[in-house]
């Protein structure tokens, strides 16, 4: 429950209000850590980060050394982007396994960073990734903001419209809901009626939407979606009871419920395994690199250690591909 000064309402509409910057709901979700998951991290701004030679505070084995830098991937990064030196890396930093804060708050640390720094060093290059809204990355990324962006982005042929993508593994959607009364949940069609949450510019809201005309046009209830600007967000509306079901990528939906503490429980088949891409932006020839870089991470072992090191492991793939989305 939130302090006894704010309602669950009330904070969730500041939360729902909040500027896009991270600043704001970073520190009222750390103040009022009573009532959000902890592993879903606190963090302190968009200035957050983690850079490749920085101190990666996370539970688990450390993650791999840097590799050998590869020739060929290396050789294939164009000269503005290796001009830099390092490679600013965009997550938002609420998605844990994949990508959340440290307990120091400011460092972005999960799979995502992991495989961003190893990708990094294999290229020649160091990585500073940096927090950021996700529905703002790739409009980062089209404006040359960010160099990359890593944070869970399943690659659709919409998203390919504004930039490249580089898979890198595979997830589909889970449904999550509180362990004590709440719905049965057996799949997109038994949404009808309930409501949902989710975080803002994910396929999950996308769907959710798409799933209301669908209820309403066969004459049921409608699914009253509420977008969130971070994955914490989301789950205090299930927490509070101003949601009933949650959805998110399935490994993360997996690892928010087993932190939960026994207050959410997954229901339903996870549905739509799709690819997550690296994001990259459109046309600056900085694909074929990413897309090498990472076949070496996985040729060498270090791809593998760090997806077992955060547990989503059944989601690796063996080729890397550039635009491989499947819809």
């Amino acid at each position: 429950m939130p302090p006894a000064s704010v309602s669950a309402y009330d904070y969730e509409e500041i939360l729902m209000n909040m500027s896009t910057t991270r600043r704001g709901a970073g520190a009222l979700a750390c103040a009022f850590a009573a009532m959000a998951f902890a592993a879903a991290g606190c963090g302190s701004s968009n200035g957050s980060s983690s850079s490749s030679s920085g101190t990666n505070a996370s539970a688990g084995s450390s993650a791999a050394a840097a590799p050998t830098v590869d020739a060929k991937a290396a050789g294939e990064v164009p000269a503005a982007v290796k001009s830099k030196g390092t490679l600013t890396v965009a997550a938002d930093a609420s998605y844990a396994p994949n990508e959340f804060f440290a307990s120091d708050g400011k460092t972005v640390q999960g799979t995502d960073a992991d495989l961003a720094k190893a990708l990094a060093g294999a290229l020649g290059l160091k990585a500073k990734v940096v927090n950021a809204t996700f529905d703002g990355i790739i409009p980062g990324l089209a404006a040359n903001k960010y160099d990359l962006g890593m944070s869970s982005f399943t690659d659709t042929k919409e998203r390919e419209k504004t930039v490249d993508f580089v898979t890198y593994f595979t997830a589909g959607t889970s449904f999550y809901v509180k362990a004590q009364g709440g719905p049965a949940i057996t799949g997109l069609d038994s949404l009808c009626g309930h409501k949902v949450a989710a975080e803002k510019g994910t396929t999950q809201a996308a769907d959710a939407t798409a799933q209301d005309k669908k209820c309403k046009a066969a004459g049921k209830p409608g699914v009253t979606v509420s977008v969130f600007p971070d994955q914490n967000g989301a789950n205090l509306a299930i927490n509070s009871g101003r949601a009933d079901v949650g959805m998110a990528d399935s490994p993360v939906a997996d690892y928010q419920v087993k932190q939960s503490g026994g207050q959410f429980k997954l229901v339903g088949t996870p549905y739509g395994t799709a690819p997550y891409g690296i994001a990259i932006p459109k046309g600056n020839g900085m694909a074929p690199a990413v897309r090498d870089g990472l076949s070496a991470l996985i040729a060498n072992g270090t791809y593998k250690q760090i997806l077992t090191k955060w547990g989503v492991e059944s989601g690796a793939i063996s080729t890397p591909a550039i635009n491989g989305a499947t819809s």
